[in-house]
């Protein structure tokens, strides 16, 4: 990739694709942030999204993703669309010679994710995924914190989101697709894989259907175990819907011989949060680390400490982060082989909980 000198380049024209919640995030960030050049939308029902109109006035807007790319013919694409297209419209950018920034999962197969990641390569343009933990601080800290902690490792975390109104309406059309052990999971797998660092070896996982409102071949509840190669194991917990429950919808412990590291969110007792507010997902309180040593009266050593998270970025700014780093792979000042990497790795340990819960075995990888 050719390294452009971001003094004398010129703005990178972005085409954004999809604007639900994330979509927009993202289309602000490029307007935000000096070398990107916000150049249109496309979204279904383009000419009735008076909002878009509001806040991004003037803005080209497009229903055909095909007619969008041959006018603008935009550097990069942002694809924030549902996953199932999340594939072929990668492909049809980078055609057409540009970057892409594609929200997480980066396919609905291992084999298309595959495809784009080589495609990436093959064109020489930037490829960079949507896993916006990877660009939060405090979510940095916890896996260095973790990797502290000795060997083996136990790793627990879940995301369960009490979904209804709009946000039951999107986690409905997810679902015509993508389970939520695939779309979410994601991201939590691949922090447990940084921090185990070690080759994940098999993959037990169990769902629910808890509604007549999804297919009958799908459910909206999962819960899958990864068992890595140094003795290392993790699970994941996952469920969206109104009939979920708030009470423990946010884990996130990492426990190790050494002793624990804990996030710790505010909105676990607090009783206006919502854990289907994207918000909320990356929003944390306090990391808690927790020293196993004893003393000579077999009592703890050291208190557990707790490091304060207040002045953390909020979702819009982590959005602003994410797009900044793909700045910086566009100019080629970074190498995003190992991110591309781990986006595969994390897509094939959930896609084999997927085939798990179908199936009821165990899928050793």
């Amino acid at each position: 990739m050719s390294s452009l000198s971001s003094s004398t380049a010129q703005p990178i024209r972005v085409l954004v694709v999809g604007l639900g919640t994330m979509g927009t995030s993202h289309a602000r960030a490029y307007r935000a942030i000096e070398g990107f050049d916000l150049a249109g939308l496309c979204t279904s029902r383009a000419a009735d999204r008076h909002d878009l109109e509001t806040e991004f006035p003037g803005l080209p807007r497009f229903e055909r993703y095909d007619e969008a790319l041959a006018t603008l013919r935009p550097d990069a694409v942002a694809i924030c669309t549902y996953t199932e297209h999340h594939a072929a419209m990668a492909l049809r950018a980078f055609a057409a010679g540009a970057h892409v920034f594609c929200e997480k999962p980066l396919a609905d197969t291992l084999e298309d994710a595959k495809r784009v990641v080589d495609a990436a390569r093959a064109s020489a343009k930037a490829l960079l995924i949507g896993y916006i933990l990877r660009v939060h601080p405090s979510w940095s800290r916890f896996v260095e914190i973790g990797r502290t902690l000795g060997k083996p490792l136990v790793m627990r975390m879940n995301l369960n989101q009490q979904s209804a109104g709009s946000f039951w309406e999107v986690h409905k059309k997810l679902m015509l697709s993508t389970s939520p052990i695939v779309d979410c999971g994601v991201h939590y797998v691949d922090i447990m894989c940084q921090v185990a660092r070690s080759r994940p070896v098999a993959v037990h996982a169990v769902g629910a259907r808890l509604t007549d409102e999804i297919a009958p071949g799908m459910y909206n509840y999962g819960h899958l175990h990864i068992m890595f190669e140094d003795g290392s194991v993790g699970w994941y917990e996952v469920g969206w819907g109104p009939m979920m429950s708030e009470t423990a919808h946010f884990v996130k412990d990492i426990i190790g011989p050494n002793g624990s590291v804990s996030i710790v969110a505010k909105e676990s007792t607090d009783a206006t949060a919502r854990s289907a507010d994207h918000d909320t997902h990356t929003r944390t309180n306090a990391i808690r680390i927790h020293h196993a040593v004893l003393n000579s009266e077999r009592d703890f050593a050291k208190p557990d400490e707790l490091l304060s998270t207040e002045d953390e970025p909020g979702h819009q700014e982590l959005c602003e982060r994410e797009q900044q780093l793909f700045l910086k792979a566009i100019r080629g000042e970074i190498d995003l082989s190992e991110h591309h990497e781990a986006a595969i790795n994390s897509l094939s340990i959930v896609f084999a909980a997927d085939a798990s819960v179908r199936s009821g075995e165990v899928v050793h990888l």
